[in-house]
């Protein structure tokens, strides 16, 4: 559990093998380019990646649309199917060798692109029928075709609709102009009008229609009201055929998910190769490189080059001490699900100890403390155990968060057991170790306050005592000994006296010579690191570094007392517990079949909800304690995680490749 050593590779080579050599180093997995520097007499490829990414969108574009109308076509039809899904596995043989089915893949892409067009015109085609038919609808009762309602020489003739509000003022209206007549076809929501008036009094019959809201008949010819419908009606049917047969021919190419996906990812890795070559030098016949390697691979890396070529120059050398390697962690399967975690806060930087395994622990513990219970626990560590081994991406965010989760709840069931806590009541048969959080009291330095407030100050003073030490051993693996111990060890020893006091102090310990013996050891390593606070200053910053470490206990205090937040988030969620248990039970036990299924309700949902919200503060608050009191007394950070060439993968995961 470390931080990989990091070698630096440089490669001379020619050009034309540039692509080959650059699969081989991606094959390996191992290989991250960096920024080469300036070489005399080289330059930077003059290469344009736009037309590549031009392409690539087309793909994504291609498969966006694919899967949409897929996962549409499921959805009306029932169909569950995994094709959808990302993170499956694919041999490094068949990623490499997508590239030669580009032909084979731009049909599928055009086919994908003409059904698209074809459906949206198809969509347009049915909207304009349906909104069509709304307005034949109107017209159904008109058993005389639309061709008779045509102008002679003397009289013009209208039909249309007029809003029900308007039916009485155009009556009346019209009634008011002699030469002028109206039959009511049918009436409703929209009227229908069939108007008559002589051409002398077309202004006027103009204006009422007008004013009432007439809107002609849109349609015309030999067709009555309802052949009109009939045969809008059959347009529709037909249009819907066409969908449903369009939808069906894109749901057929549903098995070009997975080939589309592939391809998709090899046309990015070909992508991350163009745009690398704003990192490359070049000469006339040859091209520079500069990578990372991780020590371990670097007999791969050898191996890898000379399997393409004879014809290159390559050397690997320790990165310079200006310069800041990329940081690969080497971690087990369960304190990688932890990483993420520091990743938040800050990537390790590559010459520091790895603080992964260590704060692993405490995030562990601190959560169960939190949760405290043993039901929580059990169904934390199922639920999030199951999540965990159902993705089999070991990469997958989810996958690690149900990791830390699963743990958590291992240690959520440990301190339950202490606690005697399961759904917030205690088991009659199962002994009571730890103080009850709602109740017991301790005298602390003759002042009573919460047992378990005292449990988690002295939980908190361990972990600082324990940050101390990683300061120490930090600086010891910088090669500072003397920083070690003043900055590190001495404090550590000054968390240890502060620990022991504080135990000394609850009279319940009955340990009066543990708080004398804590306080001598915590007031020695305070006056050694006053001593050597100002190692390295001159005299008056001797001084005034001595006295910042006496002023320093301040903040030490403040970072004791902020652990009293696992105390109250463990309070809060230990009474909501207890309240919902109690009510259920008295509901389910009272007799009532009503209140018994309300009961059981308010146990199924009380519960859920409580741990939810338990989860949610325990996750953040946790996290807070690791960043803040925890990291600050010996974390760096500021580093960058290690992406060799080839990793990032949009949809597919790739099996590793065998050299």
């Amino acid at each position: 559990m470390a931080i990989a050593e990091m070698k630096k590779f440089n490669l001379v080579a020619m050009s034309y093998e540039r692509d080959t050599l650059l699969n081989a180093l991606q094959k390996t997995g191992a290989v991250e380019v960096k920024l080469h520097g300036e070489e005399a007499y080289t330059t930077v490829p003059a290469e344009n990646a736009e037309s590549l990414r031009e392409y690539v969108g087309r793909m994504e574009s291609a498969l966006a649309l694919l899967s949409a109308a897929t996962e549409e076509y499921n959805a009306q039809n029932g169909i569950r199917s995994g094709l959808l899904k990302d993170g499956f596995e694919v041999s490094y043989s068949d990623f490499m060798s997508a590239g030669s089915r580009r032909a084979e893949t731009d049909a599928v892409a055009a086919r994908i692109e003409t059904l698209a067009a074809q459906k949206s015109e198809l969509s347009a085609q049915l909207s304009a029928v349906e909104r069509a038919i709304r307005e034949a609808t109107a017209y159904a009762a008109l058993d005389i075709p639309f061709s008779s309602f045509s102008d002679t020489a003397h009289v013009c003739i209208r039909l249309g609709t007029v809003p029900a509000s308007g039916k009485k003022e155009l009556e009346q209206a019209l009634s008011e102009i002699p030469p002028a007549d109206f039959r009511v076809i049918a009436d409703g929501e929209n009227c229908v009008f069939s108007v008559f008036y002589h051409k002398c009094v077309a202004q006027e019959a103009e204006a009422a229609l007008s004013a009432a809201g007439f809107s002609p008949c849109p349609f015309s010819g030999g067709e009555t009201g309802a052949e009109r419908l009939a045969a809008l009606s059959e347009q529709k049917r037909k249009i819907r055929h066409d969908i449903q047969a369009n939808e069906y021919a894109m749901y057929e190419m549903s098995d070009r998910i997975r080939p589309l996906k592939v391809y998709c990812d090899y046309l990015g890795y070909q992508l991350e190769k163009a745009d690398l070559a704003e990192k490359l030098r070049v000469t006339e016949r040859t091209f520079l490189l500069e990578a990372y390697v991780p020590a371990a691979a670097e007999n791969a890396v050898r191996e890898a080059v000379a399997s393409v070529t004879e014809a290159a120059y390559f050397e690997f050398s320790d990165p310079a001490p200006e310069e800041t390697p990329p940081t690969l962690t080497e971690n087990n399967a369960v304190v990688r699900n932890f990483e993420a975690i520091t990743n938040m806060y800050s990537v390790p930087n590559s010459r520091e100890v790895d603080p992964n395994a260590v704060m692993a622990f405490f995030y562990s513990v601190f959560m169960g403390f939190i949760i405290g219970d043993m039901g929580y626990g059990l169904i934390m560590l199922l639920l999030g155990g199951a999540v965990y081994f159902r993705i089999r991406d070991a990469q997958s965010g989810l996958k690690r968060l149900s990791g830390v989760f699963a743990i958590g709840g291992i240690f959520a069931v440990f301190w339950g057991i202490l606690f005697n806590s399961l759904f917030g009541r205690a088991l009659p048969f199962l002994p009571t170790v730890m103080p009850n959080p709602q109740s017991d009291m301790w005298s602390f330095a003759g002042v009573s306050v919460p047992a378990v407030l005292v449990i988690s100050l002295l939980i908190g003073v361990f972990q600082l005592l324990v940050g101390y030490f990683c300061r120490a051993v930090q600086e010891w693996h910088h090669g500072h000994f003397w920083d070690g111990v003043c900055d590190g060890l001495i404090w550590a020893v000054f968390s240890l006296g502060a620990g022991l006091a504080m135990v000394g102090l609850v009279e319940e310990a009955a340990l009066p010579l543990l708080a004398k013996a804590g306080g001598i050891l915590a007031g020695g390593a305070l006056v050694l690191a006053m001593l050597t606070a100002g190692r390295k200053e001159k005299f008056a910053g001797k001084l005034t570094k001595g006295f910042g470490a006496v002023y320093g206990i301040i903040n030490y205090a403040s970072d004791i007392l902020s652990y009293a937040r696992l105390y109250g988030l463990m309070l809060s969620g230990a009474v909501i517990a207890q309240i919902v248990s109690d009510y259920s039970i008295g509901f389910i036990t009272g007799g009532n079949p009503a209140l018994a299924v309300l009961g059981v309700v308010l146990m199924l949902v009380g519960h859920a909800f409580n741990l939810v919200m338990n989860l949610l503060g325990a996750y953040i608050h946790d996290a807070r304690l690791q960043y803040v009191e925890f990291y600050g007394k010996f974390f760096e950070g500021e580093g960058e995680l290690f992406s060799p060439l080839g990793s990032r993968h949009k949809y597919v995961r790739l099996s590793p490749a065998n050299f």
